[in-house]
Order: C-alpha cells, then structure tokens, then sequence
C-alpha cells in the first residue's frame, strides 16, 4: 500500500469531502470507554468458574483412578517409552566406544527435517510396515509430528527424510549399507541388526550438523539407534545441546579437518576412549582409533561445554538426572 497516511486522505465523505486516517482514528478516551464497557469481570470469573468442570464428552471418557498413567498397548499413537528401561540406582555410563561401525557417513548441513522428519509416513517405510503390522490403514498412518508419542515410530522414521544423502549409498533416500555384510537397507533395520550383534554406532558428518528448527526427537531417535557419537565438522548449537543431554557424545574434527579429508570411507571399524569418568573435561582432544582404514588414528575435539553437560552425559542423560535427583530429595 503506497500512501503517506499524514499528507494524503484515504477516502472522501458523502458530500465529497477529503477524509483522512485521523480523521476516524478513535482517540485513547474513545478506546478506553469502549472497554470498559464491553470487557467486563464476569466475563472472565463465569469462565474460569468452569474451566475444571470440562465438558459432557470430556466427562464421559473412561479412565483410571490411578495416580499412574495407565499406557494403552493397543494404542499407536501413545506408547510406553523405553528411556528408563535400563536405567539403575547410580550411573554406569561407558566411556568407551568399542569396536563402533558407522551408521551413517553425511555431508554438510544435513537438518533437524533430515534427521527426524514430522512430514508424511512414506508407505513402504520401517514406520509404515509397523504400522500396518498393529493393523493401521494406509490411509490412516498421518505423519511423523502427529505420531510423535509413540517411540517406535519415531524411532522408525529418524533418518527416514527422503531427500537424506548417506555416502556411504550414493543416492538420494534413508538407506546405509550394513557391514561387514555389505547389505544395503532400511537405516532402522540396520542400525536393529548392529544392536542385535552388540555393536555400537557412530555418525560421520560435515558442517552445521542439526540445523534447522530444534526437535527432541532429533537427539531421542538418533539415541533410540544405538548411536553413541557424533563426529562432525561442526554442530548446530542447540542440537549438540540436545545430543548431550540425551546421552549421545558429540565430538568435533579439528580445523580444516573432516572425514573426507581424513580419507575415511565409513567402512571403518572406530574405537573411542574418553578416559576415565572423573578425569572428562570440557573441550578436551579424544583419540579415534581406526581399523581398516587408511589411518591409524585421529585427534577430535570432545564438545561438551561445560561440567554440567558433563553430568548429565555420565547419567545417561538429563532426563536420567532428573529421575535420581528426584528419588535422592524423597
């Protein structure tokens, strides 16, 4: 709209006179009177009044007099996480990567969308066939943001952005290859096979890793996958926030370092060693030993920032940490 509301009138009257924004712009009193008069007390007192009472069909809905929420298995949108499922008393976490194949080997600037995508289940999917095997139509399965509750599809769908470029496949879609087998798959089904052989997993990536708008469940599927690190030419500042605090090691190539330029192939065997519990610092260099590679070993940069990050990486998490603060107040 192009017009100086000050020098210019934005209409004319009935009897042809120029008429301008101040000329029906209502004045504070105005305002003010007109307020009052409509917004009043008991509008808000008759409201609120109710606001506990809920509704007739609120009111008719089942549930438990428990305390407890009772978790629905025949549900598919709501599902018991297993987050605390093997969590102890006192902390054990292991600060040693042993043996860790690589899941996935990425670019740069692969986002949050890339890495927990909320858009539409595709149909031939790990999301999809779990859905469909707990009797869910196809055109029932809605997304990935509207199915967010349940743990097994959200881990299902982590990596599961279409448009993903792994390396270590070549082509656009959420596949890896698995090794030492050689078996190109879904990355869930992989990364279940390497679980089911008791062996943890590694991301390599480029720059600005996790991008993009901040998701918790960007940082819950990748842990869900049994990935233990993140190596990256750089993180996203929240993401690598959020990878802490769900348990998962992010760690940094030095300057002018990165995968590719290291010559490292993804078909690597990693071995990562933090040290003893007590002895982790902020910022410190970890060594990366490789087999099968053409290298031998690399310096990285361990990111976590401060000693609090520290803390709760060594309790599994900041959800874990909670729990023991929690049972050590009662």
């Amino acid at each position: 709209m192009k017009i100086d509301f000050e020098t210019e009138p934005i209409g004319r009257s009935t009897d042809g006179k120029e008429v301008y924004l101040r000329d029906i712009w209502p004045s504070h009193d105005e305002v003010n009177s007109v307020v009052a008069a409509s917004v009043i007390k008991e509008m808000f007192t008759e409201t609120y009044s109710k606001v506990t009472l809920g509704t007739p069909q609120w009111n008719s809905l089942e549930s438990s007099s428990s305390v407890l929420y009772q978790w629905d298995d025949n549900s598919t949108y709501i599902h018991h996480p297993p987050f605390f499922g093997a969590m102890k008393n006192k902390p054990d976490t292991e600060t040693h990567v042993k043996n860790g194949h690589c899941l996935l080997y990425l670019g740069d600037s692969i986002t949050t969308d890339h890495i927990s995508p909320a858009g539409s289940i595709a149909r031939n999917s790990p999301a999809a066939k779990y859905l469909e095997s707990r009797g869910v139509k196809r055109i029932d399965f809605n997304s990935y943001g509207a199915r967010r509750g349940n743990d097994e599809v959200m881990a299902r769908g982590t990596f599961a952005n279409t448009r993903l470029l792994n390396h270590l496949v070549g082509e656009p879609g959420p596949r890896t290859i698995h090794f030492p087998s050689g078996d190109k798959m879904e990355i869930f089904d992989a990364a279940q096979r390497y679980k089911e052989n008791n062996i943890p997993l590694i991301i390599l990536a480029g720059s600005k890793y996790g991008s993009g708008s901040s998701r918790d469940w960007a940082a819950k599927g990748v842990w869900m996958l049994n990935v233990k690190a993140v190596i990256a030419v750089s993180f996203e500042r929240i993401h690598r926030s959020n990878l802490v605090l769900f348990g998962v090691i992010p760690l940094e190539f030095k300057e002018s370092q990165s995968a590719q330029s290291l010559g490292l192939t993804g078909k690597e065997r990693f071995d990562i060693d933090l040290g003893p519990i007590d002895k982790i610092k902020p910022g410190q260099d970890v060594v990366v030993k490789v087999e099968g590679g053409t290298i031998n070993s690399f310096v990285v940069t361990l990111k976590f920032n401060t000693e609090t990050e520290i803390m709760y990486w060594k309790n599994g998490g900041v959800l874990n940490y909670c729990i023991r603060e929690t049972i050590k107040s009662i």
